[in-house]
């Protein structure tokens, strides 16, 4: 067996010239492709796909963003509400689109939580979706209907007690519920957990008093409080929020160190190409921050929170992985 030649220092040297005469020239050719590809989208109507009922978080941050989406960029911009199976069944339809124009709007957090909770998924939210811009965070109210005779976390507990509430969750699996599970292991609570499909009929059907406990985030949450169909107890964040000063968090409660809540956010599939990502995550950021948006979202309880498309990627591996060991510790899984 012959072993080939050892080349030259000179050959090697020719070689990593030419090497990297092709890399700059491919480079070059991929840069205006690029430009090119971000400058001609979108070139027809954009969708954004909102994963559960008309009405919750995502929902309501969708129709806000869409009409000035669509003046920016010069297309229809359309919401459409794909609901079920805690929101996988439109973050499917998303995952397997390949028209570059088709996105999600979720809690980002629920996606984080379903790799781990379903077992049949016909799609891995950790890989075939990808963060183009994160948009704004709420934390979660504990509200009860106001016919429950309680006042106070403490309170709830005591009565939960003695007879098992029915607590409303958007579905098995979703945050809220495992927010749910948190307080109950922290407190000694009793539940009866009743699975929706989605943050506005649970909160449709503790309003009515076909349940009595929800938690769920506090921009869909807080008009119904404000309307006095709910009552609200406490509130997930460290801190108290400006909004509702009164209302406890959770931590002065009883339950130390908790927050949890509703971490809105566009998805994509994952072939987007990344000079599209990079501008439609510069559009929403853009939109998202501008003092209108700030004073519409604050006044019901949301905070705006964006990162760019690298802090969203590390943001959304990271939750993956912290709740793939909850829903462990809780040996919690669904087909």
């Amino acid at each position: 067996m012959s072993i080939p030649a050892c080349p030259s220092p000179k050959s090697r040297v020719r070689r990593a010239v030419l090497a990297a005469a092709a890399g700059a020239a491919l480079a070059a050719t991929l840069a205006p492709a690029q430009a090119q590809t971000a400058a001609a989208w979108p070139n027809r109507p954009v969708r954004i796909v909102v994963p559960y009922p008309a009405g919750g978080s995502s929902d309501v941050i969708a129709r806000l963003l869409s009409q000035q989406l669509q003046e920016t960029l010069g297309q229809p911009v359309l919401v459409d509400n794909k609901a079920g199976a805690n929101g996988n069944i439109g973050a499917e339809y998303v995952a397997k689109s390949t028209d570059g124009h088709t996105f999600l709007l979720a809690d980002v957090l629920a996606l984080a939580i379903s790799g781990s909770v379903y077992t049949k998924l016909r799609f891995d939210p950790a890989t075939d979706l990808v963060g183009a811009a994160m948009l704004a965070y709420s934390p979660h109210l504990l509200v009860v209907h106001p016919s429950v005779p309680a006042n106070s976390l403490k309170e709830l507990v005591a009565l939960s007690q003695r007879e098992p509430l029915s607590f409303a969750v958007t579905a098995i699996g979703s945050p809220p519920h495992l927010a749910g599970v948190a307080v109950e292991q922290a407190t000694g609570a009793r539940w009866q957990y009743i699975p929706y499909k989605g943050g506005a009929q649970a909160i449709n059907d503790t309003m009515g008093g076909q349940a009595q406990v929800l938690m769920n985030g506090m921009l869909a949450t807080l008009p119904h409080v404000q309307s006095g169909k709910l009552k609200v107890l406490a509130v997930s964040k460290r801190t108290r929020m400006p909004l509702v000063p009164q209302v406890p968090t959770l931590a002065e409660s009883g339950v130390p160190d908790f927050e949890s809540g509703s971490w809105q956010g566009v998805l994509a599939p994952r072939a987007t190409p990344p000079a599209v990502l990079k501008r439609l995550n510069a559009e929403l950021t853009r939109i998202i921050r501008s003092p209108d948006m700030r004073a519409r979202l604050a006044a019901q309880g949301a905070e705006v929170s964006t990162m760019d498309t690298k802090e969203f990627a590390r943001f959304y591996a990271a939750e993956h992985q912290r709740w793939a060991g909850i829903v462990k510790a809780l040996n919690l899984t669904l087909d």
